[in-house]
């Protein structure tokens, strides 16, 4: 049973919850997770998160936010060998995992309609679906711009109803692994110390206007928490299902929404290994409030302004480029299908906006805008522009370009994307005010390495899923890191009932946990000493200089001069970090910060070192990402665009997806790095009698093989 007690270190009375399973992470994944391991028959399950209504998948979105999943309508022919084929041809990913969240697609989708995510569905029953990037079928749904939000709140009505305990306001600090095992995580709860400090905008979690907010969850355990003054938790436990998310606080220009910052440092400090950390997606998305501008917003044409920093000097600098304007607006239009920025599409297609917006931001310091309210300069005649464009403007009844304005456009097409920014915080009416946007980072497709049953491969016990776990390869279809998230999060939990339901042992867990929580609470006192003797807290500067360097020198453009800047800054920071950081003691964010920042650090140093190591395997610029190559050529190389020479690439054209790139690290020294053959799609024995005596013995769970 799920149970409360404590660990003396040094003078310190520090609270401990044993539980058989920990979910750190109340998002799409985190929530599944919990739900299939109660209706699996796992005992004890508790949830812990450091904002419960935080999180990308209840915040993050766009003008039609894409499930995908096998077809499941109509006539056209699809199976679960051809969704996991597809899957896997996008570079670089193991084949257990393609086959899994093909197989698995199917009843992930029906138990999130089962649990009430609105799916449509035709007068007869079939789920309907459409072509997504990447996607050779129409395998792909949605329930409007509010996909994945919509899935977790289906979900955690489901935990809520089940009576599972999550415990909110708690920072992860650590994975706690003694020798190669899990046996918990240290917390900091961030509702314990000094008096609250101000609300401030990076605190601020975006909601619509008049939505109420969740009630925080309540119950014996939260209860008895919520009595104790220890700034810190320990959770002792046989699994920790992490699914903290990406490491979205890697970058300052980034999509993914505020309260979102990851937890990857944490995992990777303490052994776990690093898988694909290179592949990144970039996409354009507005900045205040942080949103994908993809679909609609790109399709009705919208002028791109290009401002100074204080806001003047405006122009409309793609037309510097390309001086055609039905040219470019087909190649706006076209952003819309092709929203991440994608390196194949930047040698003489769409993404050369993206490139476009980049010089703007990063290269000339300036700020870039969409204006819906009136058309780009020159003149626009659909009938001049690229036949899929022309089409579908023809078929939404908004071909008169020159007679409509941009903001008319969208809301005859898609009302609800004009409402959206009316409705957020802050909000922005589109037909008064310009909407300013930069590249950001949007999803890793890399992250911890995972078995096709999304356990660690090295670290037995811990179950990274959704965008927590390494699953996707350079280039996957759009929608399916939802379905990769149900799907993985199901897996793990299908294991651990099969095979890891037994209570935590008490071997192991005291002297880690006495380790780890006195190298955290020296590292607080410390700084904390420091801020006591008249040092300045340095911690709001801090984490604006290292999410700054990471957009700077190793996001949509990277050489590898910009990236052995990055990491000789980032190893000066992260090596001085314990005698340079500055904490107030009286501000609740500051202290926060000081165990972000730490994690930030840690995983912009591993992902940095495994960017150059891309680059000294040879590796071309690929996915989502252009690496400068003075050898190789200019985007659109049969014109003279005037581009700067930093856009000069050469295309990976699938050197190495059939190979993957991980690392090893335990917190000292350099990162290990090894090239493996990716794992292929599993041929399975599917006789029907075999499958069926092996299932009476395993269930469907083998056990893993040491």
């Amino acid at each position: 049973m799920t149970h409360l007690d404590h660990i003396t270190v040094g003078d310190q009375q520090v609270p401990v919850v044993t539980t058989t399973s920990l979910v750190i992470g109340t998002g799409s994944a985190g929530y599944n997770a919990a739900v299939r391991l109660a209706g699996f028959g796992a005992p004890d399950v508790v949830m812990a998160a450091d904002k419960i209504r935080a999180g990308a998948s209840r915040n993050a979105g766009s003008d039609k936010q894409t499930y995908y999943k096998l077809t499941l309508s109509g006539s056209e022919p699809d199976s679960v060998r051809s969704m996991a084929e597809t899957l896997f041809s996008g570079g670089s990913m193991d084949g257990d995992n393609a086959l899994a969240e093909a197989a698995l697609s199917a009843r992930c989708f029906y138990h999130l309609i089962e649990a009430g995510v609105p799916f449509p569905a035709n007068h007869s029953g079939e789920f309907v679906g459409y072509k997504t990037d990447h996607d050779p079928r129409q395998r792909a749904t949605s329930v409007g711009p509010f996909t994945s939000k919509s899935m977790v709140e289906s979900l955690e009505s489901k935990v809520r109803r089940l009576g599972i305990p999550v415990i909110g306001n708690c920072r992860l600090v650590d994975v706690l692994v003694d020798d190669g095992n899990v046996r918990g995580a240290l917390f900091l709860r961030t509702d314990v110390g000094a008096a609250r400090s101000a609300a401030t905008e990076e605190e601020i979690v975006e909601t619509n206007v008049g939505e109420e907010p969740s009630p925080e969850p309540t119950g014996t355990l939260v209860e008895q928490l919520a009595k104790e003054p220890s700034r810190f938790l320990l959770v002792r436990a046989t699994n920790v299902v992490m699914a903290t998310g990406g490491p979205a606080g890697m970058y300052s220009d980034s999509v993914f929404p505020h309260g979102q910052w990851g937890g990857a440092g944490a995992a990777l400090r303490n052994g776990a290994r690093g898988h694909n950390l290179t592949e990144w997606q970039f996409g354009l998305a507005s900045i205040k409030p942080r949103w994908n501008v993809s679909g609609t917003y790109m399709q009705v044409v919208p002028r791109f302004v290009s401002t100074d920093a204080e806001g003047g000097d405006e122009r409309e600098f793609l037309s510097d480029v390309i001086d055609d304007p039905n040219l470019l607006a087909s190649l706006v239009f076209l952003k819309g299908y092709q929203w991440p920025f994608d390196i194949r599409k930047a040698r003489d297609g769409s993404s050369l906006v993206d490139l476009l917006v980049y010089r703007e931001t990063v290269m000339r310091g300036r700020r870039v805008f969409l204006d819906f309210r009136s058309n780009p300069a020159g003149a626009l005649d659909a009938d001049q522009l690229d036949e899929q464009a022309r089409v579908y403007l023809e078929r939404a009844g908004v071909a008169d370009l020159a007679g409509t304005t941009p903001i008319q456009r969208l809301r005859h097409m898609n009302e609800p994307s004009y409402q959206f920014y009316l409705g957020r915080n802050p909000g922005v009416d589109l037909e008064q005010d310009m909407l300013e946007i930069a590249v950001c980072a949007q999803h890793n497709n890399g992250g911890i390495a995972v078995d096709g049953w999304w356990h660690s491969s090295v670290v037995d016990g811990l179950f990274p899923v959704g965008e927590a776990a390494g699953a996707h390869g350079v280039y996957r279809p759009g929608g399916a890191a939802l379905n990769s998230g149900q799907v993985g999060s199901t897996r793990a939990a299908q294991y651990i009932a099969a095979h890891r339901a037994e209570a935590p042992e008490g071997d192991g867990f005291d002297a880690v946990a006495t380790d780890v929580f006195g190298r955290a609470a020296t590292l607080l006192a410390d700084a904390v000493a420091r801020f006591e003797a008249g040092a300045e807290d340095n911690t709001g500067t801090l984490i604006t200089d290292v999410t700054e360097l990471m957009s700077r020198n190793a996001g949509l453009v990277r050489s590898r001069a910009s990236v052995l800047e990055a990491l000789e800054q980032v190893t000066q920071w992260l090596e001085s970090y314990p005698e340079t950081v500055v904490v107030d003691d009286s501000s609740r964010r500051s202290v926060n910060r000081l165990f972000l920042i730490h994690d930030i650090l840690t995983s912009q140093y591993v992902y940095l070192h495994a960017m150059k190591d891309y680059l000294d395997h040879g590796g071309n610029s690929r996915g989502s990402v252009l690496y400068t190559d003075p050898d190789g050529d200019l985007p659109w190389p049969d014109q003279d665009l005037g581009l700067p020479e930093e856009f000069r690439f050469v295309l990976d054209a699938g050197a190495l997806d059939g190979v993957t790139q991980e690392v090893d690290w335990n917190g000292a020294g350099e990162p290990v790095f090894t090239w493996r053959d990716v794992r292929p799609i599993p041929s399975d024995d599917d006789f029907f009698e075999n499958v069926w005596r092996n299932f009476r013995t395993d269930r469907g769970v083998p056990a893993r093989q040491s």
